[in-house]
């Protein structure tokens, strides 16, 4: 057997309110780049299956900029640090850098891709000028008295570049190496972005006053507004058309614009969500104009993470792209035959996202669902999909049209996970206090408590239910009656996920110390005890089609395909996810993918079952 990487299905950017997001477009045009949770991801703009991910940083990354060759990204993080990395081979990281000690806003490249500056909130100092192959000093960054939100440097000699920040103040430079030269005001409150045009003639600063201001790309002399009074809210970024005749800006009143540099005027505006109502999150808080391109290919990004794309000229939105932004915590895979294959994940923000497993593209599930954690999430051959949360609801899913159907079911305790028999008839969630039934219309069947135990997990046949508990003792209950059956006792570690394969021949019990043991259901006996290789708690087991393999994953990053013939036989792929897989599902013959604290779902291709 051997599995290998098959593609990347990228989240979607990490947002915050009232902050910008910075995209970055490579040369080509070929590619987006951003940060999310603790790695940044390349993206191709034009297949949403194509994303490489980058996962060195330690902490939580902020921004990514390609340099201006393509050959290589610089990424900061919360920590003050800046990696430099190679972008077009396998990412290996060229230097490591530490500018500030705090949040890395933004990062710019000058020409001749050899320097970097990075800017932030620092403890003793906003920014720092550096070359790319070294980390030496090339520059100092100063003037401001506060955050520094966003930098940019002239690509064309002489040298020159401009910062601005939450004090008001766009600071110029002369360089290289870059120092102080003038410092100017025109802002009344926070800037939050400021570009250089692709000539170097020009620079554009926007900021939360909604003013546009212009000035020299030589000397740093301001020149004139653009576009008094035409932005509602405050604008967040700003981007150049590879002419330098234009350049467009996104605004936390929902709209999009292209100006005409030159006229000072706005010559098309885009706004998003429903017309005449206010949305939080089509804020729009990132904007990049790819420069590589001939088809006027805008991308912009809104508050809840979504990409924009958008044709200058064209008055409605090209695609709209999906994703999650926060770890993903539960996968499904649902076979309805009027739907086809669709995956389903949830994420620890409530958002569950159903994915066109061909494509590798997202769409959200419409309707009112979950307000927080989706702790588990299960597939009946009725063409439903049941969801649990920590808002203490079970909701289902109509799989055909997307969209939640009736309303919320309210549980007994808060769910830990949810299973349902394979005929449809009964779904029975698991809380802290015990475990509940309920039929197809949501109406409770049955309950029963274990005393002072919580369950840990459980899984459904139409005849049987199987539910884990923390004392470390797995019961066997009738899935109508909820009357025992069998118990298991003598186990080693408490039980974290449960899964019985499709002929409920085998029951797999994926433990916290990270063993696997497979028990036969004629006899209850241990059938396997080999699949031993997780270091950390397995989060998820899933069988193929045939129940003669099995996949699963675990915290300690990994996931693994096991061989029920041969148990001694497994491949497996370490750093699966960064902070560990959540979930695995085998979606095909020889096709799996798993979730992860990443917030990115990942296709794995397994080989050689037979």
């Amino acid at each position: 057997m051997s599995i290998t990487a098959e593609s990347i299905w990228a989240p979607s950017p990490s947002t915050t309110r009232g902050q910008p997001t910075q995209l970055s477009a490579d040369p080509k045009g070929e590619r987006l780049a951003y940060a999310n949770n603790k790695s940044i991801f390349l993206r191709s703009i034009d297949d949403s299956a194509l994303s490489t991910e980058y996962s060195a940083h330690t902490t939580a990354t902020t921004v990514a900029r390609f340099s201006p060759s393509g050959y290589y990204v610089a990424s900061g993080d919360l920590s003050g640090t800046v990696r430099v990395w190679d972008c077009v081979g396998e990412g290996i990281t060229k230097g490591e850098y530490h500018i500030i000690g705090g949040r890395i806003n933004d990062l710019a490249w000058d020409g001749d891709s050899a320097r970097i500056i990075a800017v932030g909130d620092g403890k003793e100092k906003y920014g720092h000028c550096i070359t790319a192959d070294s980390g030496n000093s090339v520059g100092e960054i100063s003037g401001h008295s506060s955050q520094i939100n966003s930098v940019s440097i002239r690509q064309q000699r002489p040298l020159r570049a401009a910062t601005v920040g939450d004090d008001t103040s766009l600071v110029f430079y002369h360089g290289a190496p870059f120092k102080f030269n003038t410092i100017l005001r025109k802002h009344q409150r926070f800037i939050y972005g400021v570009a250089f045009s692709p000539d170097g003639s020009s620079i554009v600063s926007v900021g939360a006053d909604k003013q546009i201001f212009l000035y020299d790309g030589k000397t740093g002399e301001a020149k004139t507004e653009v576009g008094a009074g035409e932005h509602k809210g405050s604008i967040f970024s700003v981007s150049w058309a590879k002419d330098s005749k234009k350049f467009v800006t996104s605004s936390a009143d929902q709209t999009v614009k292209i100006w005409d540099a030159e006229a000072g005027k706005a010559i098309q505006t885009w706004r998003m969500g429903e017309e005449g109502k206010v949305s939080v999150p089509d804020h729009q808080v990132g904007v990049v104009w790819p420069a590589g391109r001939s088809d006027g290919l805008i991308i912009s990004l809104n508050l809840s993470g979504d990409l924009t794309y958008l044709s200058e000229g064209e008055p409605a939105p090209r695609r709209v792209v999906h994703g999650h932004q926060k770890n993903i915590t539960a996968v499904a895979l649902s076979e309805s035959k009027a739907s086809g294959p669709t995956l389903f994940t949830g994420s620890s923000d409530g958002r569950i996202c159903n994915w066109d497993i061909a494509a590798g593209t997202a769409d959200f599930v419409d309707g009112d669902g979950h307000s927080n954690y989706v702790s588990s999430i299960t597939s009946a051959p009725d063409g439903r999909i049941y969801s649990v949360g920590w808002d203490d609801t079970l909701r289902s899913i109509d799989t055909t049209a997307s969209v939640f159907t009736g309303s919320a079911t309210a549980t007994d305790g808060q769910p830990k996970c949810v299973a349902a028999t394979p005929g449809g008839g009964l779904t029975a969630v698991a809380t802290h206090k015990g475990v509940e039934t309920f039929n197809r219309d949501g109406q409770k069947q049955k309950d029963i408590h274990f005393g002072t135990i919580s369950p840990t997990a459980i899984a459904a046949t139409d005849d049987l239910l199987a539910v884990a508990g923390d004392d470390s003792i797995l019961h066997i209950l009738s899935h109508i009656s909820l009357s025992p059956r069998h118990k298991l006792t003598a186990l080693n570690s408490t039980i974290s996920t449960l899964a019985f394969s499709p002929t409920v021949q085998y029951l797999a019990a994926g433990f916290s110390n990270g063993k696997i043991s497979v028990f036969d259901t004629a006899t209850w006996e241990v059938a396997i005890s080999r699949w031993s290789s997780h270091t950390g708690r397995v989060t998820g087991i899933s069988w193929n089609e045939e129940g003669t393999h099995a996949v699963s994953g675990g915290l300690d990053t990994n996931v693994y395909v096991w061989s029920v013939k041969k148990p001694g036989m497994r491949v497996g792929r370490t750093n699966a996810h960064k902070d560990g897989v959540n979930g695995v599902e085998w979606v095909g013959g020889g096709k799996v993918v798993s979730v992860g604290g990443d917030a990115a779902v990942k296709a794995w291709k397994v080989e050689g079952l037979s």
